[in-house]
């Protein structure tokens, strides 16, 4: 049986843990060429290749740091020469820009050092990362970013991060329209809590029971949950949606 992204070639920024290890996993499943792209932890990346490729996939790590004005020319430094060595060229399908920061500091406390940083690895990187993905997209490509649900309902302890990832869905829109020509899709999913180590506090059952009562659905969420909805809106079951957010939240705060 064929899987839905054979023969496509993806790039995963923040791919070697969390979310974007578990979207990485997802699409390499399915069939992709998978470029875990990682921060700093060159070991976490080459451990999410490692699994991929036990499990019968195909993955590499590219890194760079997206917080420095050079971050993301040094990503597609290290992405182009490893896909010119192992296809002979520099095009490929699928960008996702999970790659985020979400430092717990309150609006009291925040600076403009925090500021800064959170607005060059959440806003910054992913437009240009976008950008440059743009001249090297196929057609009929895919862009998926991750959002979040602060957006919808931004969280006092994280002000910054709530209002610098309100651009990403804006974002969405626009490169929805100026890619469309090209019959590529520009999307974001917007996740609500879910457990990795950036929310190691749901471990704690009295902060999960907190979360749970505002969920529709009565469980923390986990990275899984939104690489299935990463996989959806990069395959081709998705050609006809394009600069939606969708929202995958567990049905976090739907009343009053």
């Amino acid at each position: 049986m064929a899987r839905p992204l054979e023969g496509k070639i993806a790039l995963v920024t923040g791919g070697s843990r969390g979310i974007g290890r578990a979207i990485a996993e997802r699409l390499a499943a399915d069939g992709a060429l998978v470029a875990v792209h990682y921060g700093k932890n060159k070991s976490s990346a080459e451990e999410v290749v490692s699994a991929i490729t036990t499990a019968g996939g195909n993955a590499f790590a590219v890194g760079a740091d997206l917080a420095a004005k050079d971050g993301v020319r040094t990503l597609y430094a290290a992405f182009d020469k490893e896909l010119q060595a192992r296809t002979g060229a520099t095009k490929f399908d699928i960008l996702v820009n999970n790659a985020g920061i979400a430092p717990f500091v309150s609006f009291a406390e925040t600076t403009e050092e925090v500021i800064d940083e959170i607005y060059a690895v959440n806003v910054r990187a992913p437009f240009f990362a976008s950008q440059e993905a743009a001249k090297r997209l196929r057609d009929d490509g895919r862009i998926v970013f991750i959002s979040s649900g602060v957006v919808r309902t931004p969280l006092p302890d994280v002000a910054a991060y709530s209002a610098l990832k309100a651009p990403i869905d804006n974002l969405v829109k626009t490169l929805g329209v100026v890619l469309g020509p090209r019959a590529i899709t520009v999307n974001a999913v917007a996740p609500g809590v879910i457990e990795t180590d950036m929310a190691s506090f749901v471990r704690d059952p009295n902060a999960a029971e907190g979360i749970k009562a505002k969920q529709a659905l009565k469980r923390i969420g986990q990275a899984k949950d939104i690489a299935d909805v990463v996989g959806f809106l990069a395959s081709s079951d998705s050609r006809w949606v394009t600069g939606q957010v969708v929202e995958a939240s567990g049905g976090s705060a739907l009343t009053f």
